[in-house]
């Protein structure tokens, strides 16, 4: 296994989200934080920070208009961006959106969606050099839920979950074939939330119920590993939020603090021991004045976690910019930088800022010491 790197342990995300909704609405976070007009100036921001890596997404649904044909001008802005600043990006491939013609069950999906990972990875080498990080399909298991199952993303189905995961899964493998084609030295990315489940009661059918539901969110990363003639993931990403645990089949959510709320550390800890491969918190973050106290309480896990020796490769705080909600365009305080004002300055949340500057130097040291112990777990010495 070779060795993984990031510039920085404590990363900036770009909420970048395109889907459709329930209602057929199309959503474009990116033009809706004008992050597309503000690229660099945000980037900058991170950087004067320490975060010199981000997570940011590209627009499937702006680049391919017409089928094979593709126009990367709505990401020059983020390009310019990065190669002025000097930021490193993961960049997300599939990020929920996807093309308006195009059926998201048809044997189409993946062919499309292999040669739009081609085009895009060809376009990220030529401008940015190769070693570039990449994530070909954020949340398989959760889009698979929403969108099939539950029926609040386009397509807007339900009872097809399972089939949609499968297509997703399939899609990512032919996406990494491409990518690692033209780039060897790219580090590949999945994410997928990280979530706790408990019984509503302990009778042997509960227990069961809810532990199946448990064991869900490790479907994709199970398929993914085991695949056979290559190996598609070099980094598990990991989604938590304060909503990531709850009672089945309630969904009531378990708060932070209770008896039944497993830490945070444990869940690195069996993601770990599963699949033996390093981790990167890749989605963390809650809105209004407890964004500082779950920062602390984050970083204070993966800090146990690194101290028990699970390779941790960092924490990225998403978003890192507030956004209007999914569904009702809400104004969400749930990032570090606020709206941008006409000329691209964002204010910052004091608290949490404050909150990052005090856990700044713990976060480098851990990140010096993941660096040293993926060498060692990748036989380097």
């Amino acid at each position: 296994m070779r060795q993984i790197r990031f510039k920085s342990f404590l990363m900036g995300g770009f909420e970048c989200s395109t889907h459709r909704d329930h209602r057929g609405r199309r959503l474009d976070l990116i033009d809706s934080t004008k992050h597309d007009l503000f690229a660099e100036a945000d980037y900058a921001r991170l950087v004067e920070h320490g975060m010199l890596t981000a997570r940011d997404g590209i627009r499937w649904h702006l680049i391919e208009e017409e089928p094979y044909r593709y126009d990367f001008s709505s990401l020059d802005s983020q390009i310019a961006g990065a190669k002025n600043t000097g930021i490193e990006i993961i960049w997300d491939y599939f990020h929920y959106g996807y093309p308006d013609d195009l059926d998201i069950f048809s044997p189409d999906f993946e062919e499309r969606f292999s040669a739009f990972s081609t085009a895009v990875t060809k376009y990220l080498v030529e401008h940015l050099g190769d070693g570039i990080a990449a994530c070909p399909v954020n949340e398989i298991s959760f889009f698979s839920w929403i969108a099939a199952d539950r029926g609040l993303f386009h397509p807007r189905r339900r009872g097809r979950g399972d089939f949609l995961k499968r297509i997703l899964i399939e899609a990512g493998r032919c996406s990494v074939e491409k990518i690692r084609e033209l780039d060897p030295t790219a580090r590949i990315m999945f994410t997928d939330p990280a979530i706790h489940v408990v019984p509503k009661d302990t009778t042997p059918t509960a227990l069961r119920a809810a532990e199946a539901y448990r064991r869900a969110q490790f479907h994709a990363y199970d398929a993914l590993a085991s695949t056979a003639d290559f190996e598609p993931i070099d980094v598990i990403g990991l989604n938590y939020y304060f909503h990531n645990q709850w009672r089945h089949p309630s969904r009531r959510k378990i708060p932070r603090g209770h008896k039944e709320y497993r830490p945070f550390s444990e869940i690195l800890a069996e993601y770990h021991e599963r699949y033996q491969r390093p981790i990167l918190v890749a989605e963390t973050g809650i809105e209004d004045e407890e964004r500082p106290s779950w920062f602390h309480y984050v970083c204070d896990e993966v800090l146990k976690a690194i101290g028990n020796g699970i390779p941790v490769l960092g924490i990225c705080l998403y978003p890192i910019c507030n956004h209007p909600g999914w569904v009702d365009d809400r104004h969400c305080h749930n990032g570090l930088y606020d709206y941008p004002d006409g000329k691209g300055h964002r204010d910052a949340y004091r608290p949490l800022l404050g909150a990052i500057r005090e856990r700044l130097p713990a976060l480098q040291a851990a990140h010096a010491g993941a660096i040293m112990q993926n060498r060692s777990s990748a036989g380097i010495p």
